[in-house]
């Protein structure tokens, strides 16, 4: 799992072929510090066709607001630079990151 930043988030996610997924988290976010293991656990199982990162949006406000991340977590896809999919807030379970992950997997 990858951790990007505000100078490593354009070339490892918006210039990067395929797909990759990130996990936008925060300091002092309870509910990202839950999500995260489970994520890091779909990065082992579903690495091999996309490439999981993780940005926290503490350290990289105007990324976040660029990318229109509106409340955290957010686990969104991007396939080729592009923003193809995502989960906000409550809607980011294990389960549904897993779905989502699965429904891109290919």
């Amino acid at each position: 799992m990858l951790e990007v930043d505000k100078k490593t988030f354009e070339p490892e996610v918006l210039q990067a072929e395929g797909k990759v997924l990130v996990d936008y988290y925060g300091d002092g976010c309870v509910p990202c510090a839950a999500l995260m293991p489970h994520v890091h656990g779909f990065a082992e199982v579903y690495g091999d066709k996309i490439k999981f990162c993780a940005m926290n949006t503490s350290k990289a406000r105007r990324v976040a607001i660029g990318q229109g991340i509106a409340g955290l977590p957010t686990v969104a896809i991007y396939e080729n630079g592009e923003k193809i999919d995502e989960l906000v807030k409550e809607d980011a379970t294990p389960e549904a990151v897993e779905e989502m992950i699965k429904r891109h997997y290919a």
